[in-house]
């Protein structure tokens, strides 16, 4: 079995407002149990840097000062080889969510290079081509817009190839984006 990767990072992630919340959180609880896969809060991973010297809860402070609570709109339900990205909700990006990661990028002790691609996952598993087809074309969401109105900073291995990667996952802050 291969080594596990110690070296860890902050993911900063958009969290959705209800009812996406609960409905995606419905989701995620449902497919985990029916594909024994772990079980994860809705989001979408809008900056991941280093996580040495970093202050997440300043970082979130800063980036989130003058951010009020915005909508995505879905471009669909769509899959790929990654394990974080098995099966997912691809949004549309905005120049509020470009704002959102830059402000990030700069608050963050040693800013990277961040390829943002806003989406949120529903399931992390490894499966077969045909199965994440069928499972893709069987979700069924009820808006084609969501609402944003928190964030997290996430302390994480910095890969994340399997359940326990999932449930080493530590909330290091929240912050609610302010009307």
């Amino acid at each position: 079995m291969p080594e596990r990767e110690w070296k860890t990072i902050v993911a900063y992630w958009l969290m959705p407002a209800e009812p996406a919340r609960s409905f995606f959180a419905s989701v995620i609880a449902e497919l985990a149990a029916r594909f024994d896969a772990p079980v994860f809060e809705p989001h979408v991973t809008i900056y991941a840097g280093d996580q040495e010297n970093d202050n997440p809860t300043q970082a979130l402070n800063h980036a989130l000062a003058e951010c009020r609570p915005f909508r995505l709109s879905v471009r669909g339900i769509q899959y790929s080889d990654e394990f974080t990205k098995t099966v997912f909700v691809q949004f549309e990006s905005s120049p509020a969510l470009s704002h959102l990661c830059r402000a990030l990028q700069q608050a963050s002790a040693g800013p990277n290079e961040y390829q943002l691609n806003p989406h949120l996952s529903l399931i992390y598993k490894r499966m077969t081509l045909s199965a994440k087809i069928d499972l893709a074309a069987s979700v069924v969401l009820p808006f084609t817009e969501v609402l944003f109105d928190s964030a997290k900073a996430i302390i994480s291995p910095a890969r994340v190839e399997s359940r326990a990667d999932v449930e080493d996952w530590r909330v290091a802050a929240v912050q609610r984006l302010t009307e």
